[in-house]
């Protein structure tokens, strides 16, 4: 517990202060997140949760432990903090999501919150027969270094558009007019021929993978898909 506390307060120490605020304020709703003798809601399949950008697991730990909480398998992406290396996090993942397909025999549903969205667009791209489901939570999905403010915080400039090869499985992207990491433009997907669906929510970006309200709306799309 002492660890993540002090893994918070790096992360807290990286962002702009609306977004400590937006941090703070989802933290102090996870103790209603889960509701005593609630229904379980997931199908048992395999939920794989990708952190953002310079966090790791820790980061995702709520949100991993209320998918489980529904009846999901959930696994983090194993990979020590995310240092922004798109392809190589993408060649690994793609292997492990391959795995736990074999393993199962059904294909895996994906989350990824910020850059981790990126990586998890990515995986569904290459390989679509693994991948389920898509959720990306303020994942600057374009080119960021278009929308991001001079110098403004979040996750390195690398990705960009790609028109080479659609995602074929469902994607929804969360995104949010008050984040201030990821700019929301940078959150929309411009290609028609991917199956996205866009959810606006009323969060920071340090919010989307701890705020209850969230969290529950993950569960609602992962049951739906």
């Amino acid at each position: 517990m002492a660890n993540r506390i002090t893994q918070l307060r790096t992360m807290a120490a990286m962002l702009p202060a609306a977004e400590v605020a937006g941090l703070a304020r989802g933290v102090a709703t996870l103790p209603t997140v889960v509701l005593p003798g609630g229904p379980q809601k997931g199908d048992g399949g395999v939920v794989r949760v990708l952190p953002g950008y310079m966090t790791g697991d820790w980061s995702t730990v709520a949100l991993r432990a209320y998918l489980r909480s529904l009846g999901y398998q959930v696994s983090g992406w194993d990979l020590k903090t995310n240092r922004g290396d798109v392809p190589s996090y993408t060649a690994i993942m793609r292997q492990k999501v391959a795995t736990d397909a074999d393993r199962t025999g059904r294909p895996v549903r994906l989350v990824g919150w910020s850059l981790g969205g990126v990586v998890a667009r990515e995986v569904a791209r290459q390989a679509p027969a693994d991948v389920q489901q898509v959720v990306t939570l303020g994942s600057p999905v374009v080119g960021y270094g278009q929308y991001r403010p001079a110098g403004g915080p979040g996750p390195a400039p690398t990705t960009q558009v790609r028109t080479d090869q659609p995602i074929h499985p469902r994607i929804t992207a969360l995104y949010s007019k008050s984040d201030e990491v990821v700019p929301w433009r940078a959150a929309l997907d411009p290609d028609a021929r991917n199956q996205t669906e866009h959810i606006e929510v009323a969060a920071k970006h340090a919010e989307l993978g701890v705020s209850a309200p969230i969290l529950r709306m993950v569960g609602e799309i992962l049951a739906t898909g």
